[in-house]
């Protein structure tokens, strides 16, 4: 079965066709993005309307592309995937309406995918996929949850964010040390020239039990820290440095716990924030000294992308499911709601 998938839930026009009789790590025929990251620059942030108008710009030569790319046809396609939700409205409703309007010309089926249960199943695009039960790990710009999966639709929450996002965190702090849009990944650049133990920030809430994770209280220690220097290229590094380790070690402790509290040997890390490198590291070694297994996905689909939308839609596809013929999104949208396959 081969699917169109359409991601446009906020800043990144995604677009990727899965086939989903190929063999386990070889069902992607072709994928494209196209980021808007320049775009939104100058106001430091995403603008909702202007994100809106360029998916509507990019999005149809995308398709054109990524079709072109896998040697098909809009007839060759069995069935069409998009994000439906959560996302800005207006982003959403873009891919939504040429997702549906190719699926009613084609007469193919269509489905909405939940973003982040695309962004879950990335890891599984990868040779050699885990499989079911483990726990997951999302952790975004705006999520930051650890989940227990029994199998695809069958969630269960075990700890979220009360606040700040750890991708929240991570670029709210680089804006208050003065570091450029998008503020996470030059942080993180930034971190690797600086010097460990020269600030050490506290790791929130993990002097106590639970699985729930706090960072607001973690960039504010930053921004006192900073506001006390002398604001030097190093001192900025070396702060960096310091918040780094402890977004990287509070998310490790949690996720050691979320395992033994689900008693699963399997973690795999989705979203921005799982292509850090101090993550990955740490995870990796957490794994091998506790025999323990940890995937990530390719470090290209950590952000919003086509192919976790064509292989989430083709999964529920072939199970049966698709939407009605109306164009729903769902800007609010909780992923225990999903049925399972």
């Amino acid at each position: 079965m081969k699917v169109l998938g359409i991601e446009s839930s906020c800043d990144e026009t995604g677009v990727a066709v899965y086939d989903s009789s190929a063999p386990a790590g070889k069902g992607l025929l072709a994928h494209a993005l196209y980021s808007q990251v320049e775009l939104h620059a100058e106001y430091g942030g995403v603008v909702p309307e202007l994100a809106s108008r360029d998916h509507v710009r990019k999005l149809l030569p995308l398709v054109r592309q990524t079709l072109a790319e896998a040697a098909l046809l809009l007839d060759d396609l069995d069935g069409v995937a998009y994000t439906a939700g959560p996302g800005l409205v207006g982003a959403l409703l873009v891919g939504a309406g040429a997702a549906r309007a190719l699926a009613w010309s084609l007469d193919v089926p269509a489905i909405g995918v939940h973003h982040m249960e695309g962004h879950l199943l990335a890891p599984l695009l990868e040779p050699d996929p885990p499989q079911p039960p483990f726990v997951a790990l999302l952790v975004s710009g705006g999520h930051s949850q650890l989940i227990a999966v029994e199998g695809i639709g069958r969630y269960q929450l075990l700890g979220e964010t009360l606040d700040d996002a750890a991708g929240e965190a991570f670029d709210k702090t680089a804006k208050l040390m003065g570091l450029p849009y998008p503020g996470g990944p030059h942080l993180a650049k930034l971190a690797e020239q600086g010097r460990s133990g020269v600030f050490t920030f506290s790791r929130p809430m993990t002097d106590r039990p639970g699985l729930d994770f706090s960072f607001s209280g973690l960039k504010t220690q930053v921004l006192l820290a900073w506001q006390d220097s002398d604001q030097s290229e190093q001192t900025r590094a070396d702060i960096a440095r310091g918040f780094e380790e402890a977004v990287v070690d509070t998310l490790a402790i949690k996720c050691r716990r979320a395992l033994e509290a689900a008693g699963m040997t399997t973690l795999i890390v989705s979203g921005g924030v799982g292509a850090n490198r101090r993550l990955r590291a740490q995870l990796a070694a957490m794994a091998e000294k506790d025999g323990l297994k940890v995937s990530f996905p390719r470090l290209e689909f950590c952000t919003d992308n086509g192919a976790m939308i064509a292989f989430a839609g083709a999964l529920r596809l072939a199970a049966g499911q698709h939407s009605d013929a109306a164009i729903h999104v769902q800007p609010r949208w909780d992923m225990a709601t999903l049925p399972a396959v």
